[in-house]
C-alpha cells in the first residue's frame, strides 16, 4: 500500500497543487460563507470532477456543516475524502480464461493507446503470470506498428504485425493463431484510433471484434478504452461514442502526471458507469498501474 500510494502521490501531483491544494484552502477558513461554496463548486469544476458529482459533493458538504456544527480543515477534508472514496468502486479484477484471452485495446489517436498496450502486458505479465503476445491492428498508422515493435523487443513480448494499411482483421486472426502455437494465453490487440469519419472506425472496430470472436470463443474477453486525462471532460464524449459501438468493459486513464484534470476519473464514473482498471502516471514502463480508489483520493488530497 505505500509503494502504491507514493506512486499515486508523485503522479498525481499537479491535480492536487492546482485543484485539490485550493480545495483545502477554502474549507480551511474560519467561517464558511456562501462564497466558500461558490468558490469551492468553481475550483472543483475547474478540476473536471463534472457539474453532477461536484453539486453532490456541495450540497452533501453543507449537510455535513449543518448537521454537525463543523468548520475545522481537518474534519471536512477527512470528510471529503470519504465522500471521493465511496464516488469511485473498486474495478473488477481482469480474466483470462479464452484459448486465449484477447483484450482489445481502443481510443483515439494520441491517448496514448500503443504505448499503454505494450505497459499493460508487462503489467499482466509481471502480476498475473501470463503470457501475452501484442497484435499490431493499427495497420492505419505505420508509426503504430513500429512503435509496438519496439516496445515489444524492449519487453521480450513477441509483436504479430502486418503490411501498412493491411487488414487489421486478419493481424487479430494471426496474433490469436500465433498464440495458440507459441503457448500464450492472453493476446492484446493495439486497435485503430483514427479514421476519416467516426463512422468507418467505429464499424472498423466491430469487424475487428467479429474476427476476434471467431477465432477465440468468447473474444474479446476484455474492452479496454484508452482516454487521456488532459482532455478532461471532451474524454467522455469519446468514451460514449466507443461504449455505444463496441462493448467497453473499462477505462485505463493516461497521462494524469502531466494532467491538471485527475478529478475526470469521478465524471467517467458517474457519467459511463465504467471501472477505471489502470491509470498511466508517467512514461517509464512500470509507471502503468492498477487503479486503487483510496490510493487514488489520497493521492489527490495529501
Amino acid at each position: 500500500m505505500f509503494n502504491s500510494l507514493k506512486n499515486f502521490t508523485t503522479g498525481l501531483t499537479r491535480t492536487r497543487q492546482t485543484v485539490f491544494g485550493r480545495v483545502a484552502n477554502i474549507i480551511g477558513v474560519s467561517e464558511i460563507k456562501n462564497e466558500t461554496w461558490d468558490e469551492l463548486e468553481e475550483t472543483l469544476i475547474q478540476g473536471d470532477l463534472g457539474v453532477a458529482v461536484t453539486t453532490e459533493l456541495i450540497e452533501k458538504l453543507k449537510d455535513h456543516v449543518k448537521q454537525e456544527g463543523i468548520t475545522k480543515e481537518h474534519d471536512l477534508k477527512s470528510f471529503l475524502r470519504n465522500e471521493l472514496i465511496n464516488l469511485l468502486p473498486t474495478p473488477p479484477a481482469l480474466t483470462f480464461n479464452g484459448d486465449p484471452a484477447v483484450l482489445l485495446m481502443v481510443g483515439v489517436n494520441g491517448s496514448g493507446k500503443t504505448t499503454t498496450t505494450a505497459k499493460l502486458a508487462k503489467l499482466l505479465r509481471d502480476r498475473d503470470g501470463v503470457t501475452p503476445i501484442l497484435a499490431a491492428a493499427d495497420t492505419f498508422r505505420a508509426a503504430a506498428i513500429g512503435q509496438l515493435q519496439e516496445w515489444g523487443g524492449r519487453l521480450g513480448v513477441d509483436v504479430i504485425a502486418g503490411q501498412p494499411n493491411g487488414d487489421p482483421g486478419a493481424v487479430v486472426y494471426d496474433a490469436i493463431s500465433a498464440a495458440r502455437s507459441r503457448g500464450c494465453n492472453l493476446v492484446i490487440v493495439d486497435t485503430a484510433g483514427r479514421f476519416h469519419t467516426k463512422y468507418n472506425l467505429m464499424e472498423e472496430l466491430k469487424k475487428v471484434r467479429g474476427v476476434a470472436a471467431k477465432a477465440s470463443a468468447g473474444a474479446p474477453h476484455s474492452v479496454l478504452l484508452v482516454l487521456d486525462s488532459t482532455t478532461g471532460q471532451n474524454a467522455l464524449a469519446q468514451a460514449k461514442a466507443f461504449k455505444e459501438a463496441v462493448g467497453v468493459s473499462g477505462i485505463v486513464l493516461t497521462k494524469l502526471d502531466g494532467s491538471a484534470k485527475g478529478g475526470v476519473a469521478f465524471a467517467i464514473q458517474r457519467e459511463l458507469g465504467l471501472p477505471i482498471q489502470f491509470i498511466g502516471l508517467g512514461e517509464k514502463a512500470d509507471d502503468l498501474v492498477p487503479f486503487d480508489p483510496i490510493a487514488f483520493v489520497d493521492g489527490l488530497l495529501e
